[in-house]
């Protein structure tokens, strides 16, 4: 494309500008398209708000038609490229290497020139970790001062943080005590800031292992259900659990005399810190039951069935490699697999995929999931199951084109501020405007029914992604609990001795440009109650509720046929993918043959009986052995002023035509 540059006031042929990219190119076809992305790119561009994402510096291609044409020789006054201010200089016909570093430009005509690709301003790591260690938590402060994207949500005050730790590092430095430094820095990353994106890692911390106060245990785990008592939900053989007969389901009343509600309430929990109060509180839960080894512990508890409570005391023994631990986890057992997702067709018809990490190899995980989709496709599964409960997070340009399998049309999902130091605030970025862009070909899509599995073990991306998902119709969020809460992007920087630490600064915003999951997570739409049931059901429960979403919502229409009574024959008239009912109330018990037949021999008939409930009480397909065009219950009793629905369908709902239908006393 060609574009006059010069500002003179003439209408010129113009000039064609290039920038040299690196890009990723693992999505489709071999064409660069919108849901891809560049990594680098030969210019700089400004970060100031007032002039963002202007270019500024680095090195263009331009291509000039003929020796007639302008290009600007440097930024002119007002620091900006292509504005009236620019001083113009005629360019050579044919193609030039612009070098926009230097006073005036330097315009490169050789045959051969180098133009690297560079990290622009603003991505290099900012680096404590030549200064000491109070001047480095100092300026680690200031920087979060700034930049910390959820200081008022949270009601942050820095200063006081400052003040408070500031003489703990001072005095670290004074004794040369790196280890000191290190551990008081962890306690600031797990307690000054309620956000689960805060993180901190060296040698010397990761070597550290399990505190004492969590190595041991009683071989028992708790939960609490919906209506706020705790259970056992976990008994470990040959524990002092179930040497003092501590059975499933049993209340857990007290620990050392306190109530559990009150025992776990000033508990940081076994990972902080966390962003969701719903996530610290099931760690919290987590951890009121771990102890040194060899503490005495008095538990108060009640067996299933027993009349009153029984309070014992317990010796904690070792048990931080046990199950238990693991069956306590919210964050789930390893997985064997070291894949990034992994999916099927289950027995019920219904796609399941499961997505485990946006962090692993783009084109792998790109790939799995279209093939996953294909699959799904030309099966005609009539819905899928998104298993989301494990996935840590990771990359949106993974996640972005994978999202764009499952919308018809563009969607804007939201977008990210960040504070701008030219203006002292936070403002939204439209560099990180999210909006999901369709696969190009329809049959690739996925646009039918979608239940998504999630747990507090959902993650940043992972909880951008299920949002997103939300913004669609036919879609539910199935979950015991909300996603974890980590709602912002993040910025790495380096301390003292080794010391990596991590914060956010991507104040996420949704589709109306609001704060939507940090500390507050995505909710389940289908929230799933934490009952006995629940607890200590066979299978996986929040598998089973999505099943029974989609099969309600895969379901054909119905059409409301009215009543009908013992004696009638009725006659009626179904479409591809359409069901009928009828509303049955007999006036005495009675014991009934119903008929439903297809006279022309056209289509599949299928006859059903539901109870007041919407229980299945008797199904038909098959009237007899080689008559595959008619329906027949036979001798199906039937209770006076009782309710049933008689439903006519066809097989797979894909017959139609005009149907009979019969129901009479049996002889």
């Amino acid at each position: 494309m060609l574009a006059d540059v010069d500002n003179d006031g003439e209408e010129d042929a113009g000039i064609s500008l290039y920038n040299m990219n690196f890009s990723f190119n693992g999505i489709d076809d071999p064409f660069i398209d919108d849901r891809e992305f560049i990594y680098y790119r030969s210019n700089n561009q400004s970060l100031d708000f007032a002039t963002l994402y202007q270019v500024n510096g680095g090195r263009v291609l331009v291509w000039a038609p003929d020796d007639q044409q302008g290009f600007p020789s440097g930024f002119g006054d007002d620091g900006e490229i292509f504005t009236e201010d620019d001083p113009i200089v005629r360019i050579p016909a044919g193609w030039t290497v612009v070098d926009l570093d230097s006073d005036p430009f330097t315009f490169i005509r050789s045959n051969e020139a180098t133009v690297d690709v560079i990290e622009s301003a603003g991505e290099e790591l900012p680096d404590f970790s030549n200064l000491g260690y109070a001047d480095a938590f100092s300026g680690m402060i200031d920087m979060m001062e700034n930049e910390y994207a959820f200081t008022e949500l949270k009601g942050i005050d820095w200063e006081a943080l400052r003040a408070e730790y500031l003489p703990r590092f001072e005095e670290a430095e004074a004794n040369n005590d790196s280890e000191a430094y290190q551990l008081t820095l962890l306690e600031f990353f797990e307690t000054a800031v309620p956000d689960g994106h805060f993180g901190i890692g060296s040698q010397f911390l990761f070597s550290q292992g399990l505190p004492p106060g969590i190595m041991g245990g009683l071989g028992l785990a708790i939960v609490e259900l919906t209506d706020g008592r705790f259970i056992a939900n976990y008994v470990g053989e040959d524990t002092p659990a179930s040497e003092e007969g501590i059975e499933l389901g049993a209340e857990v009343l007290e620990i050392n005399g306190t109530p559990v509600a009150d025992a776990i309430a000033d508990l940081p929990g076994l990972n902080p810190p966390y962003s969701s109060d719903v996530l610290r509180r099931l760690e919290q839960i987590r951890e009121v039951m771990r102890f040194n080894i060899g503490d005495e512990v008095e538990l108060t508890y009640q067996n299933p069935g027993a009349s009153e409570p029984t309070t014992v005391t317990l010796t904690a023994i070792e048990e931080s490699a046990s199950r238990l631990f693991s069956r306590s986890n919210v964050y789930g057992e390893p997985r064997s697999s070291n894949l990034p997702l992994e999916y099927e067709i289950l027995d019920n018809g219904y796609g399941y995929i499961a997505i485990y990490s946006f962090s692993d190899d783009i084109l792998a995980s790109v790939l799995l999931w279209q093939r996953a989709l294909a699959l799904f496709n030309s099966s005609g599964v009539s819905g899928i199951i998104i298993d989301m409960r494990y996935n840590g997070g990771g990359s949106p340009d993974i996640s972005n084109p994978m999202l764009g399998y499952l919308f018809e049309e563009e969607v804007y999902a939201g977008t990210s501020g960040f504070y701008y130091p030219d203006i002292d605030a936070f403002e939204l970025n439209p560099l990180y405007d999210t909006t999901i862009v369709p696969a190009p070909d329809p049959a690739d899509r996925y646009l039918g029914p979608i239940a998504v599995l999630i747990s507090p073990a959902c993650f940043s991306n992972c909880e951008f992604f299920t949002y997103t998902l939300t913004l669609r119709d036919n879609v539910e969020v199935i979950g015991f609990y909300p996603t974890g809460g980590l709602g912002g992007g993040i910025q790495e920087f380096a301390m003292p001795d080794g010391v990596f630490a991590q914060y956010t600064v991507g104040r996420a915003v949704g589709a109306d440009n609001e704060i939507h999951i940090e500390g507050t997570g995505v909710p389940p739409t289908i929230a799933v109650p934490v009952t006995e049931e629940t607890v200590f059901a066979e299978g996986d429960v929040l598998l089973d509720a999505a099943v029974a979403w989609l099969d309600e919502a895969s379901a054909p229409p119905l059409t409301d046929a009215g009543p009908i009574a013992i004696g009638d024959a009725v006659s009626g008239e179904l479409a591809v993918g359409e069901r009928a009912f009828y509303t049955l109330t007999p006036e005495s018990d009675a014991t009934i043959n119903i008929a439903l037949g297809d006279e022309t021999g056209t289509f599949d008939t299928v006859l059903r009986l539901y109870d007041a409930a919407g229980e299945v009480l008797a199904e038909n397909d098959d009237s007899s052995a080689g008559n595959t065009y008619n329906s027949l219950l036979e001798a199906v009793e039937v209770v006076a002023g009782e309710t049933y629905y008689v439903e006519v369908a066809t097989y797979d709902d894909s017959g139609e035509g005009a149907y009979n239908l019969t129901i009479e006393e049996a002889p």
